[in-house]
């Protein structure tokens, strides 16, 4: 069986800006389950990075371990990429971001790589708004190793095996907030007229972008009594409000009911307009949003959408006044300035 995608295209694929089709933007063929809401979220990522014309060496693609981990191979094959150890990924995208500020920087991690081994650095990256898009293939179980329940897993909810689980889930969403994130977003891969606005948006926010992304497993957690499931999802999800993303270079045409609409412009010029948006929830407030996560939690119902954003976010790079060169390219008058500095140095701190 071969694993290769065809090179043959149509000769009249749509290209955007940069005269590249979407095709430019692919990888590898999947691999994973028919069906697999990961891929669906992979195919969400590639139509984002297109139609914003992002050239793709442009972009560094990280991962850690995990069927979500393995989903990278199969988008943005002409982008850098980087597959570490598990949980660790935060690690790597954070000393990569800090060598090179020039590139845009995109964690793909799943709830076992993120929720358990890699919480603490989850939390960290989070705190400390690291410039970078950080997206949660989230089933609710370890796909590669039979089904066990992840730490997303709702309490009461069942996979495959019946087993119900005993243990409370964790919010991703909720812990990116309390740890500082300054972009939250949470959606579903079977609904990408939401998904893909969010990722462009979270692509042109400053700082760190958390969407914690529901992606049934086909084949361990689909059932009945999952929570994770398609049929669950789309019967008890319910939307902050439909997002729209328009470039900096796009005119706005989307007419909007006055007084249920936010327009907010981003550091790059582009500009995020929410309507019809919940009166319960401001996304522009923490307070609200975590509330807002709560009652819907409690309700039993999964938010989805833009659920918060810091309109003045500064990141890691304006925080520690960070060279505005990337590493590679400074060369030695720069990296030893000389005898005469280090002096001044050690003088200051006498």
């Amino acid at each position: 069986m071969s694993y290769q995608l065809p090179k043959f295209r149509h000769p009249e694929l749509p290209v955007n800006d940069l005269g590249y089709t979407k095709a430019d933007y692919e990888g590898a063929i999947s691999t994973l389950c028919a069906g697999c809401g990961h891929d669906s979220i992979s195919g969400a990522i590639v139509r984002a990075c297109h139609e914003l014309s992002i050239e793709p060496h442009k972009i560094a693609k990280l991962s850690g371990i995990g069927c979500s981990s393995k989903a990278p191979t199969y988008f943005l094959g002409n982008s850098h990429g980087f597959n570490s150890v598990h949980g660790r990924m935060p690690s790597v995208v954070t000393g990569a971001a800090l060598a090179n500020r020039d590139l845009l920087y995109m964690g793909v991690s799943g709830d076992g790589d993120t929720a358990s081994i890699g919480m603490g650095q989850f939390a960290h990256v989070a705190r400390r708004n690291l410039n970078m898009v950080y997206i949660v293939m989230n089933n609710g179980c370890y796909g590669l190793t039979k089904g066990q329940d992840s730490a997303t897993a709702d309490r009461g909810s069942a996979s495959k095996k019946g087993d119900p689980n005993i243990y409370s889930a964790i919010d991703l969403c909720g812990t990116a907030l309390q740890m500082g994130a300054t972009f939250v977003a949470r959606s579903f891969s079977g609904d990408k007229e939401q998904l893909v606005p969010l990722i462009k948006a979270a692509i042109s926010h400053r700082g760190f972008a958390l969407i914690d992304v529901v992606s049934p497993c086909v084949t361990f957690n689909n059932n009945a009594k999952s929570t994770k499931s398609y049929e669950f999802v789309r019967e008890h999800s319910e939307a902050t409000g439909t997002i729209d993303f328009v470039p900096m270079h796009k005119e706005i045409t989307t007419e909007y009911q006055p007084g249920h609409s936010h327009e907010v412009t981003l550091h790059n010029g582009s500009s995020i307009r929410l309507y019809k948006v919940d009166e319960s929830l401001n996304p522009f407030d923490r307070r609200s949003a975590i509330n807002a996560l709560e009652e819907h939690r409690c309700s039993g119902n999964i938010l989805t959408g833009l659920i918060y954003m810091n309109m003045d976010s500064r990141d890691l790079h304006e925080v520690l006044e960070t060279s505005q060169r990337p590493l590679n390219a400074l060369d030695e008058s720069d990296l030893c300035p000389g005898n005469k500095m280090l002096l001044n140095i050690n003088a200051s701190l006498r």
